[in-house]
C-alpha cells in the first residue's frame, strides 16, 4: 500500500481531476477493502504501510487409518494437507479422533511443512493422547504459531506417531491461517 501525499484544501479553489484522482481516488484504492480479490480472506501487515491478502484454508480426511510407527509418518491417506501462500508466519490448528489398543500408550499428531520452508513434524508442535484404558478414545489437537517461515507457497501436512502399539486416527482436520 502506497498512499499519495494528501492535498490541502484551499477555500474557493477547485481541484483538478488529476489532483482529485491522486489524492482521493488513489488513496481509496490502497485500502484493504479495495485490495481484496477473494471472499473469506484476511488482510495482514507485511511491513510499514504494506499489506497483503491471505487465505484461511482447512481440509479434513475422514478415513479411519492406523499406524504403529514411533517416528512421525503419513498414514495410508496422507494428510490432511493444506497449501497456502504465507508471509513469515502462519497460525495452524490440527485435530483428530484417536483410539488406541494398549493401556499407557501415547499417540501424537503434528504438522510438517514443505515448499518454501522445510520443517519436520515434532512433539514440540503436537497434540498428545495417552490411553488410560484398553480401547481408549479421544479427540485431541494442537494450535501453534509458526514464526519463522520462508515467505511463499508453504504446504502443511499432518503427521502421526505412537509410543507403542497401534493407534487409529479418524476425522483428521487441519486449518491454516496464512499470515
Amino acid at each position: 500500500m502506497a498512499y499519495s501525499t494528501p492535498l490541502t484544501a484551499v477555500s474557493s479553489t477547485a481541484l483538478t481531476a488529476a489532483q482529485w484522482n491522486a489524492s482521493v481516488r488513489d488513496n481509496i484504492l490502497e485500502t484493504p477493502a479495495a485490495k481484496f480479490t477473494t471472499a473469506g480472506r484476511i488482510f495482514v501487515s507485511t511491513g510499514a504501510n504494506a499489506g497483503a491478502e491471505r487465505a484461511i484454508e482447512s481440509t479434513t480426511v475422514s478415513t479411519s487409518q492406523t499406524t504403529t510407527n514411533t517416528s512421525y509418518t503419513n498414514l495410508a491417506t496422507t494428510g490432511p494437507v493444506v497449501t497456502v501462500t504465507t508471509g513469515t508466519r502462519a497460525l495452524v490448528f490440527g485435530n483428530a479422533f484417536m483410539s488406541s489398543n494398549s493401556i499407557g500408550q501415547k499417540s501424537w499428531i503434528s504438522c510438517a511443512v514443505s515448499g518454501a520452508t522445510t520443517l519436520a513434524a515434532s512433539d514440540i508442535i503436537s497434540g498428545e493422547f495417552q490411553a488410560y484404558g484398553s480401547n481408549a478414545e479421544y479427540r485431541g489437537g494442537f494450535a501453534t504459531l509458526f514464526k519463522a517461515l520462508n515467505a511463499g507457497s508453504n504446504t502443511f501436512t499432518m503427521q502421526y506417531r505412537v509410543s507403542a502399539g497401534t493407534t487409529t486416527y479418524q476425522d483428521r482436520e487441519l486449518t491454516v491461517v496464512a499470515l
